[in-house]
């Protein structure tokens, strides 16, 4: 089934088959709650540190915003619980405070969704009953999985790089084909353990031509595309956008690559990142595979947290 624009879509029956396929991809019984972390063994993040070379460390998260835009209706307060610096003891010792109040899921912010965070059919992530979340937060599978951090192989795959455009137009997708041909492009491979992070331009294009309604209108994988990345045990996926296109290319699914990366692999998802200040140290070294420490914030029964990857090359 096509939209009118000549997209794939999926239909409610080839959704469902590809949801049953991925759901059984996961071996690692029914008490298990880390989902893909399991690849990063201890041997992986062993072997990832071998990727540091140059010694260079940057950031792949966004600045925190507080000002409303047309992709953050409910921005990040941050407000000043100290006095001013003019108003500071001059004869004294003075603390400057303030504090954050932020949405863990939005448009804007990067941050990573536990495996809590998506509820299909009543049901989390490997059967959990989706009432293990209730008004106090997250009995299982909350963000508390990752409370040691999540430390291994970076790859970023460009996709506007591999189409010689400098991003993707909002609404359009990500096929798995493309994620094969920019590894080869790129020439690096995606294997057990990684830390995929694909890009899509999405932060560049708002640098430039300013926010949009990025919740209607947004580039990303196609559903399809997870074949790719459980095929390849990836541990985590990352993204410029939240890597799920809209609209949606699947029928009556809204977040079609939520569920299936969260609910059907026990993938943790990290949303609203930006790569380019990445981007430009990966094509000077001519390597797009690095050492990536992911730290979430512990948040006990959190359903996600925001999150300040570093690329350390």
């Amino acid at each position: 089934m096509t939209t009118g624009a000549g997209k794939p879509v999926l239909d409610a029956a080839e959704f469902e088959g590809l949801y049953l396929r991925l759901r059984q991809v996961p071996a690692w019984g029914s008490a298990d709650r880390r989902g893909a972390l399991n690849y990063l063994t201890p041997e992986r993040v062993l072997a990832a540190a071998g990727e540091i070379r140059l010694g260079r460390t940057v950031s792949l998260a966004a600045p925190i915003e507080t000002g409303l835009t047309p992709d953050d209706p409910a921005p990040a307060i941050h407000e000043m619980t100290g006095p001013p610096g003019n108003q500071a003891d001059p004869g004294g010792l003075t603390f400057a405070q303030d504090r954050l109040g932020i949405n863990v899921h939005g448009n804007v912010d990067s941050h990573i969704d536990a495996l809590c965070h998506i509820m299909y059919r009543k049901t989390l992530y490997n059967g959990v009953p989706a009432d293990a979340v209730t008004s106090r937060g997250a009995q299982e599978l909350s963000i508390e999985v990752a409370r040691d951090g999540i430390a291994g192989r970076g790859v970023l795959l460009d996709i506007p790089r591999l189409r010689g455009v400098p991003w993707l137009e909002p609404g359009d997708l990500v096929t798995g084909g493309e994620l094969t041909a920019a590894a080869e492009s790129q020439q690096v491979s995606v294997g057990p353990g990684d830390l995929l992070f694909v890009r899509t331009g999405h932060r560049r294009r708002r640098n430039e031509f300013g926010p949009w309604d990025a919740a209607k209108l947004r580039a990303g994988l196609h559903p399809a595309a997870l074949e790719f990345i459980a095929e390849r045990k990836v541990a985590v996926l990352g993204s410029d956008s939240n890597s799920d296109t809209a609209p949606s290319v699947a029928e009556g699914v809204e977040t079609p690559v939520h569920v299936l990366a969260i609910n059907a692999l026990g993938l943790h998802l990290l949303d609203y990142l930006q790569f380019e200040d990445l981007v430009p140290l990966c094509e000077a070294a001519g390597r797009w595979s690095f050492f990536c420490v992911i730290a979430p914030l512990r948040l006990p029964q959190g359903t996600g947290s925001p999150v300040n990857p570093i690329a350390v090359l």
